[in-house]
C-alpha cells in the first residue's frame, strides 16, 4: 500500500528503455514513476562500479515503495554497508522493515538495537521493549481473529472496506481505466475508485459491487471512505483538482483532500473540502466517530513526528470543527501512521514505526478518562502479517469486520479479507509464597490446585525454591486454592477475581505445618502434641485452657485430613478408683464432643474412653505419697493417632 503513504499523486510523461541510463532512472524517480524507476535502476546499475549513496537510495526506495521487500533490501543492505551508522531515521526504518518484510526478524532485531542505542533514547528503547514483550507473548496465545480472503477481490488494488448502513463501501482500481486508459504511474495501475457491495451476514462475503456515487467520481483517485450513523454525511478522500485539473505543486506533487457531503437518493450533494484542507500538504483517511462528534484523519502536514501523523478535530452540533490536534509520540512515530479507524473508545490504525511483524501492521489503543489514548497494542496474526495491514475495521458487536493487505496468498495488489473475533478470554493471576509454619522458611514443591465453585480444577503449579508460586484462573470467579506437600498439613484460601483482564492477584500466602512438629512419638505410637488439659476440680467442661489446646488437635485433624484418632483420659490415683474411672470417662466424651462441634467429622474419632488411674505412668499409686508435680504427669489426654 506504499501508494498512498504519501497521500499524493504525480503524473508523469512515459520515458523508454531502450538506452535506459541513470538520468533517465534519475527522472523516472524524481516523477514517482517507481515501478519503471527500479527496472530502470536495476539495468543501469549493473555497470556502475561505485554508486553515490543518492542512487542506491534511489534504487532501493523504488522498489520500497512498490512493495517489492527482497529488491529494496538488497539495496538498503548496500546503503547500510557504505553509510554504516550515518543512516538516517527514516532509511534505519525503511531498511528494518524490508527485512521483516522477508522474514528476516533476527538481523532486523539487531539493526533495531543499534539504532536505538545510536539514538540514545531510552523511551524508545523502553517502547520497543515493551511493545516486543507484548507480540512475542501474543504470538504464543491462540488468536482471537480467523481471517478469510474474499471473492470479491480482483488482480488489481482492493482495499479501505468500512461500514455504510447495512452495506459496505470498499476501494479499488478494479474498473478504471476509462479516460484513455490512463494510469497511476507509481504503480502503472487504473486510478482508484469508490464501490458499494452488499454483504452477506452469513460468512462476511461481498457481492453486487458497483460504482459508488457516480455523480461525483473524477479520473483520478477516490478512495478511503467515512459515513456518518444515518448514513447521510460522507467523508472521502480525494486528489486536490480546480477547474477538472490537478493541482500540482513546485514538486510536481499533487496532494490529497477531505470532501464532504450529503448523500441523498444515492447521490453526493454539495462536496465540500473541509477547512484544514491545504494545497501544500496531504490529508486523507478521514474516519468519523460512532457518534459524531470526532473526525480522525492522515496528514503530512509540516510539524508531525514523521512521515505520515495522525490527527483529529472535534465536531460541534452545528458542524464547527476544531482545530487539528496530532495525536501526539505514543501513538505517532517517524514513520507512517495511518487508516485511523475508532469504535467503542478504542482507536485502530497502521503504523511501520512501532514494533511489528512487518512493513504496517494494525494496532489499538483505548481512549483514557484523560483525554489521551494508551500505548498501542499489536493486534497480531492473523491480522497482521509480514507486509502490509491495514484499513481495519470492526462492527458495534466487536465480532466481525474486514482488513486489508498485500500479504504472500492474495489474489491482487492488495486484497480484503473479512474476519471474525471471538470473545476474549479474561484471565488473571493469583500469586504467592508458601512457607514452613515453623520456621517461616520457603517450601518447595508445594502443590497449588486452584479450584472453582464446582471443584473442577482450574490450575495447577508447584511452588519454586523460593517457595513462590503463579497459576493462571479466569477472571470474575469465587476461586479456592489448596496448597499441599507430602508429610505438611494443607493450607487453603479463597479468592475473589474480578472482571478486569490481566490483572495480578498478589500475596496469597500459605503456612503448612510439618507432620512431624505437630506429633510426639513414642514406643511406636503417635500422639498430638499438646501441653496437659486441664479440667476444674470434680467437672467435666472444657475451660479456655483446654480449648486452647484443643484447638491444635483441630488444627492436625484439619490440615491432614486422613488422620483418624482414639482420645484416652486419665486422672491420678488420688480419690476413689471408681470415681476417677467415670470422671475421666466423661472428660474424655466431653473432648470428643468439643471436637466434633469444631467441625471435625464425628467417625474420625474411633473412641473416647476414661480410664481413671489404671494407666498410671509413673509410682503414683494409691498409697504412695508423690509430689503434686509426680501427680501432674498422670494427669492426662492422649490423642492417638491411629491412622493418617
Amino acid at each position: 500500500m506504499k501508494k498512498l503513504y504519501i497521500l499524493s499523486l504525480v503524473l508523469s510523461i512515459t520515458f523508454g528503455f531502450a538506452q535506459t541510463n541513470l538520468k533517465k532512472a534519475d527522472a523516472l524517480f524524481r516523477n514517482y514513476s517507481y515501478a519503471d524507476a527500479s527496472k530502470a535502476y536495476e539495468e543501469c546499475l549493473q555497470n556502475i562500479k561505485n554508486p553515490s549513496a543518492q542512487t542506491i537510495k534511489n534504487a532501493a526506495d523504488s522498489y520500497y515503495f512498490i512493495s517489492d521487500a527482497r529488491n529494496a533490501l538488497k539495496w538498503y543492505k548496500k546503503l547500510y554497508e557504505v553509510q554504516g551508522n550515518n543512516l538516517t531515521d527514516i532509511y534505519y526504518l525503511r531498511y528494518i522493515q524490508s527485512m521483516k518484510a522477508v522474514m528476516d526478524y533476527d538481523d532486523a532485531d539487531r539493526i533495531t538495537k543499534e539504532y536505538l542505542n545510536k539514538k540514545g533514547d531510552q523511551k524508545e528503547i523502553n517502547r520497543y521493549v515493551a511493545q516486543k514483550k507484548q507480540l512475542d507473548s501474543l504470538a504464543k496465545a491462540k488468536s482471537l481473529y480467523e481471517i478469510k480472503n474474499l471473492d470479491i477481490n480482483t488482480s488489481k488494488s482492493d482495499f479501505g472496506a468500512t461500514f455504510y448502513l447495512d452495506k459496505i463501501v470498499f476501494t479499488s482500481a478494479r474498473d478504471t481505466t476509462r479516460f484513455g486508459e490512463k494510469l497511476y504511474n507509481w504503480n502503472n495501475q487504473p486510478f482508484l475508485n469508490l464501490y458499494v457491495a452488499e454483504r452477506n451476514p452469513a460468512d462476511g462475503s461481498l457481492f453486487n459491487e458497483k460504482l459508488f456515487i457516480p455523480n461525483v467520481m473524477t479520473k483520478y483517485h477516490e478512495a478511503t471512505a467515512s459515513f456518518d450513523a444515518s448514513g447521510k454525511t460522507m467523508y472521502y478522500s480525494s486528489n486536490i483538482i480546480k477547474k477538472n485539473k490537478l493541482v500540482i505543486d513546485e514538486n510536481k506533487i499533487n496532494n490529497f483532500q477531505i470532501l464532504k457531503g450529503s448523500l441523498v437518493n444515492g447521490k453526493l450533494e454539495n462536496p465540500q473540502k473541509v477547512f484544514f484542507d491545504n494545497d501544500d500538504y496531504s490529508v486523507g483517511h478521514p474516519s468519523l466517530s460512532d457518534d459524531g462528534r470526532w473526525l480522525f484523519f492522515a496528514s503530512d502536514m509540516p510539524g508531525g513526528y514523521g512521515e505520515t501523523d495522525l490527527y483529529v478535530v472535534k465536531i460541534a452540533e452545528d458542524g464547527t470543527m476544531s482545530s487539528p490536534q496530532n495525536l501526539g509520540p505514543k501513538i505517532n512515530t517517524i514513520g507512517n501512521d495511518l487508516f485511523p479507524f475508532f469504535r467503542n473508545g478504542i482507536l485502530y490504525f497502521s503504523s511501520d514505526g512501532h514494533y511489528g511483524l512487518g512493513d504496517l501492521d494494525v494496532y489499538e489503543s483505548t481512549f483514557l478518562s484523560d483525554g489521551t489514548f494508551s500505548a498501542p497494542r499489536n493486534l497480531g496474526a492473523p491480522i497482521n502479517s509480514n507486509k502490509d495491514d491495514f484499513t481495519f475495521v470492526i462492527d458495534k458487536t466487536g465480532t466481525y469486520g474486514y482488513v486489508s493487505s498485500n500479504r504472500a496468498g492474495g489474489k491482487g495488489d492488495d486484497d480484503i479479507y473479512s474476519f471474525t473475533k471471538a470473545l476474549p478470554t479474561c484471565n488473571q493471576n493469583i500469586s504467592g509464597k508458601a512457607t514452613d509454619r515453623k520456621s517461616k522458611l520457603p517450601l518447595t514443591d508445594v502443590t497449588v490446585v486452584a479450584y472453582n465453585s464446582y471443584n473442577d480444577i482450574l490450575a495447577e503449579t508447584k511452588t519454586n525454591f523460593e517457595g513462590k508460586y503463579v497459576v493462571t484462573v479466569p477472571c470474575n470467579k469465587s476461586v479456592r486454592l489448596v496448597a499441599t506437600k507430602m508429610n505438611y498439613s494443607n493450607d487453603e484460601k479463597t479468592v475473589e477475581t474480578t472482571k478486569e483482564n490481566e490483572i495480578d492477584i498478589t500475596n496469597v500466602d500459605f503456612e503448612l505445618s510439618n507432620y512431624d512438629d505437630l506429633v510426639i512419638k513414642k514406643k511406636g505410637v503417635e500422639k498430638v502434641d499438646v501441653n496437659p488439659i486441664y479440667f476444674d476440680y470434680n467437672k467435666h467442661d472444657i475451660t479456655p485452657a483446654a480449648a486452647e489446646e484443643l484447638a491444635k488437635v483441630v488444627f492436625i485433624m484439619r490440615k491432614f485430613p486422613n488422620i483418624r484418632i482414639k482420645i484416652e483420659s486419665h486422672t491420678d490415683s488420688r480419690g476413689k478408683d471408681s470415681y476417677n474411672l467415670k470422671l475421666s470417662d466423661e472428660r474424655a466424651k466431653s473432648t470428643r464432643d468439643y471436637i466434633v462441634l469444631q467441625g471435625i467429622d464425628a467417625s474420625r474419632i474411633e473412641s473416647a474412653i476414661g480410664y481413671g488411674e489404671s494407666r498410671l505412668i509413673n509410682k503414683c499409686k494409691n498409697g504412695v505419697k508423690c509430689t503434686e508435680e509426680e501427680h501432674l504427669l498422670n494427669r492426662r489426654s492422649d490423642f492417638i493417632i491411629i491412622q493418617k
